[in-house]
């Protein structure tokens, strides 16, 4: 039989498509996860993945194997959650999953709260814009910016912070403030790469660009955001965020900037283990009382 680790490292290279992002997510290495595939092939005696510059594609041998392997996956993750529900303690430790704007700009004064409140339960952050897996105890709390659509999981809407348009007072002073919606064509504006957040935000308000619209491009938030600080041009970000950064003046007028819902996951066993709970109870309490200046 193949040992549990190669089946679990099977299953979530094929989930992620690359050794990379399934060792970041199995808080493991890539030669480690590169070795228990090769393992596993030699035990069945077939190839389970091709292997190419774009990432690791399933063989048809692995994508017949690959819903049994996410059953075992899915299962060993449950056991997990039970077995952490029958310790009564608080002590340990707790995984949180959150965009890297909010991990890196939010939450940290957030959780130095809950650190001298409870010292003895130690955070864990996951600061990336994918979706974790709870059901496989890739994270215990997910903090997302959207509705979550995985099964067997508890959501809650928390709050909504409003987004704003920023600019550097350098920028401003340059190039002048866009007034309304049509302006941002003639302004230097940031936006993401290959995420259609942004664009899909301003075809909602009735400007429709493509990605070549933006003279900047990123899909690392704080990366777009350091370009707005850097006086590269109009960008958008929370505003509890940007009303806290004296190097840029949110953009008045008729630009409108839409608002960023805050959901809490978790699997539902998981919120009966204290810890986790406590942690759940914390931020939906302190993310729930944000409130962006007028």
């Amino acid at each position: 039989m193949p040992d549990w680790s190669q089946i679990q490292s099977f299953a979530a290279v094929a989930e992620y498509g690359s050794l990379s992002a399934a060792a970041v997510a199995l808080s493991s290495s890539q030669p480690t996860l590169s070795r228990h595939i090769s393992q596993l092939e030699d035990s069945v005696g077939t190839r389970l993945f091709e292997r190419g510059v774009g990432g690791m594609v399933l063989t048809q041998s692995g994508a017949d194997l690959l819903e049994h392997a996410s059953a075992m996956a899915d299962a060993a993750g449950r056991f997990a959650i039970v077995a952490e529900g029958q310790r009564p303690d608080l002590a340990g430790t707790v995984r949180i999953t959150a965009s890297r704007v909010m991990a890196a700009f939010v939450l940290p004064d957030i959780l130095r709260e809950l650190h001298e409140t409870y010292p003895e339960i130690q955070i864990e952050m996951v600061a990336s814009d994918t979706t974790e897996n709870l059901l496989r105890r890739e994270s215990d709390i997910a903090l997302r910016m959207y509705r979550p659509t995985q099964n067997d999981v508890i959501s809650r809407h928390v709050t909504d912070v409003p987004l704003g348009v920023y600019a550097a007072h350098d920028y401003v002073a340059k190039h002048g403030a866009p007034a309304t919606v049509d302006d941002l064509k003639d302004h230097s504006v940031i936006g993401y790469d290959r995420s259609p957040l942004i664009i899909d935000g301003l075809r909602a308000v009735g400007l429709s660009v493509t990605r070549d619209f933006f003279a900047f491009r990123s899909d690392d938030q704080i990366v777009c955001w350091h370009l707005v600080v850097a006086g590269c041009g109009v960008g958008f970000s929370p505003r509890t965020v940007g009303d806290a950064e004296p190097r840029v003046v949110r953009v008045s007028g008729d630009v409108p900037a839409a608002v960023l819902p805050i959901w809490l996951t978790a699997h539902p066993d998981l919120r009966s283990v204290p810890r986790v709970r406590r942690v759940y109870d914390w931020l939906a309490k302190r993310l729930g009382s944000i409130n962006a200046p007028p």
